[in-house]
C-alpha cells in the first residue's frame, strides 16, 4: 500500500513491546503484572489507536488521557528507581519519604518535558503534526499594538481566520484562530503534572506505612531477589 508511516509506527511498536523485557533480564528488575500490561496497553493506545486509527482526532481527549497515564506511570518508575536505591543495604544513608516523592514528581515532569522537546523537534524537522493545533476564538497580543508594544490587544469572536500563501493562494480557517501547539503543549504538561502528583502523594504514603496501602505495590518495579535472578 505503500503507507510507510504506518510500517515505522508498527515496527516502533514492536520494539517498544520488548523493552519491558528487556529492562527485566538486564537490570534484574521485577516489573509488576499489572504495571506490565498498562505500559503495554499504555503503547498500544498511543502508537495503534492513536496514530494508526486516528484516536487523537476521533477522541478530544485521547492525548490528555495518555499524557495524565504518563505522568502517573512515570512518577511509579522514578520512584521505583529511588526506593530500590533507598533499601540498597550498600546506601549507608536513607532519604526521606517527602524527598523520594519530590524525586518521583521531578523525574516525571522532566520526562513529559523531554517529550514535548521531541514533539516540537519532530513537526519543525520533518513537518509533521505532534503537537496538534488548536482553534480558539479570542486572541491577546502586544504584537497587535499599534504603539510601542506595550499594551496588549484583544480580539474577541474570531470567527475565521485566512492564510495567504505562495502565489496568491489561500486558505480559510473556520470558527476562529489556529493556535500553533502551544495550548496542546500546555495541556499535556497540565495533565502530565495531574498523574506525577497523584502518584507521588501516593508513593508519600505507601513509605510510610507499606502494610497499609499494599495495593501501591502492583505499579512499583523492584529488584529482584538472588533466587528470582
Amino acid at each position: 500500500m505503500g503507507n510507510y508511516h504506518n510500517v515505522f509506527l508498527c515496527v516502533l511498536t514492536l520494539v517498544l513491546f520488548i523493552i519491558p523485557f528487556f529492562i527485566e533480564e538486564k537490570f534484574k528488575v521485577s516489573i509488576p503484572s499489572v504495571l506490565e500490561i498498562i505500559i503495554l496497553l499504555f503503547i498500544f493506545s498511543a502508537e495503534i489507536l492513536g496514530e494508526i486509527q486516528n484516536f487523537y482526532n476521533i477522541f478530544p481527549n485521547w492525548d490528555m488521557i495518555l499524557h495524565t497515564l504518563n505522568g502517573f506511570l512515570a512518577a511509579a518508575i522514578g520512584f521505583s528507581l529511588i526506593d530500590i536505591l533507598n533499601r540498597t543495604e550498600k546506601i549507608n544513608f536513607e532519604m526521606s519519604p517527602l524527598f523520594v516523592a519530590l524525586v518521583s514528581f521531578c523525574f516525571s515532569m522532566t520526562v513529559g518535558v523531554v517529550w514535548e522537546f521531541f514533539e516540537y523537534s519532530a513537526d519543525t524537522l520533518f513537518k509533521s503534526d505532534m503537537q496538534k493545533d488548536t482553534i480558539v476564538t479570542r486572541i491577546s497580543s502586544v504584537s497587535l499594538d499599534d504603539a510601542e508594544g506595550f499594551n496588549p490587544k484583544t480580539i474577541n469572536d474570531i470567527s475565521k481566520t485566512v492564510i495567504y500563501y505562495g502565489d496568491n493562494q489561500s486558505i480559510i480557517i473556520p470558527n476562529g484562530y489556529l493556535d500553533i501547539g502551544l495550548i496542546d503543549t500546555i495541556e499535556d504538561l497540565l495533565v502530565n503534572f495531574i498523574g506525577a502528583i497523584t502518584f507521588s502523594t501516593l508513593g508519600y504514603f505507601y513509605i510510610h506505612k507499606r502494610d497499609k496501602y499494599k495495593g501501591i505495590e502492583h505499579f512499583i518495579p523492584k529488584r529482584k531477589k538472588l533466587k528470582e535472578s
